[in-house]
């Protein structure tokens, strides 16, 4: 593999695409030569007129595959011109070929992959099925993501992050939201993934951690054993950053009228933050939930402190 081609991988291998999308997509490893080759573009691609002999514009860099339209003109050739053509896609730079369909592999083809140091996958969904799966699964893989220590928690039907510096009671806010009917989704440690094509981001915790909080004082909790199922959420997008900071870190620049609209920036996405002073006897379960409710509000047109405003210069006019 070129060096080009190493700098255009997204940064995982075949053997980790079957093992992600291996259920979904009814996937089997039949020749497994080559599963530690990077996939360079998290694509599929049917191989269709390259099977004719034509290489120009042949994307090799992505996973080919061999539905029932390539099989039956395939079928259509003498035996020695069809491996010659399977032969072709090897050596024009193709490393993972999917028969789909359920369609079975020869001996023959089996052994030109393991000569060319190839994979071949087998897969019991239709083409279009496995080419609608097959997409969502390589996006899933070659998302940019981040981690970030923060704890992360559905409000009101909105994915709400909360950070700052340890100690200011995250996970204790996050245990009180909980209790009010919402639902966690990630303790101390939050993985982003990124969705291009939207440039949304979505929030989620480590496998390690998933479902476990850890409240100083009581310890590890799991929280669908102590509050239920429903207490817990695997992965939700991301609308709102909170951000807590000591009292005497904000108050110079603390926005009494909440007209400010701050953003921060991760991983290239714009995400509405708002800060929250912490001190002894604020109650920080309802502030996160009066905040949530009120980005909602915006987010919908409606702003309390433009309405104010409006209201007082009516009434100074009158």
């Amino acid at each position: 593999m070129t060096e080009e081609a190493k700098s255009k991988a997204p940064g995982f291998t075949l053997r980790q695409f079957v093992k992600a999308g291996g259920d979904r997509l009814k996937l089997s490893v039949v020749v497994d030569a080559g599963l530690d080759h990077p996939v360079i573009e998290p694509m599929m691609y049917r191989p269709g007129l390259a099977l004719t002999g034509f290489f120009g514009h042949f994307a090799k860099h992505r996973i080919q595959v061999i539905g029932k339209a390539e099989r039956a003109y395939l079928e259509s050739l003498d035996r020695e011109e069809r491996l010659k053509r399977v032969r072709a896609l090897f050596e024009n730079g193709a490393y993972c070929i999917v028969f789909a369909a359920g369609l079975a592999v020869s001996d023959e083809v089996q052994e030109i992959a393991r000569v060319a140091g190839g994979t071949i996958l087998a897969s019991d969904l239709l083409t279009r099925n496995l080419f609608h799966a097959g997409t969502f699964v390589l996006e899933t893989l070659s998302a940019p993501r981040e981690k970030l220590y923060a704890t992360t928690v559905e409000v009101a039907g909105l994915g709400v992050m909360m950070r700052g510096v340890p100690g200011l009671g995250k996970s204790e806010t996050a245990l009180g939201l909980i209790k009010h009917g919402n639902a966690l989704v990630a303790d101390d440690l939050t993985c982003l993934r990124k969705d291009v094509a939207n440039n949304v981001l979505y929030a989620s915790a480590s496998p390690a951690t998933r479902n476990y909080m850890e409240i100083r004082g009581i310890g590890i909790i799991h929280v669908p054993s102590v509050f239920g199922v429903t207490a817990v959420r695997e992965e939700k997008r991301l609308d709102l950053v909170i951000t807590f900071k000591h009292m005497e870190d904000v108050n110079g620049e603390l926005d009494r009228a909440g007209e400010d609209r701050l953003t921060c920036d991760i991983l290239g996405v714009k995400v509405a933050e708002i800060v929250i002073p912490v001190s002894a006897g604020r109650d920080l379960v309802n502030l996160v939930e009066t905040a949530t409710q009120q980005h909602k509000l915006r987010t919908a047109g409606y702003d309390a402190a433009k309405e104010l405003d409006e209201q007082l210069k009516r009434r100074a006019l009158a």
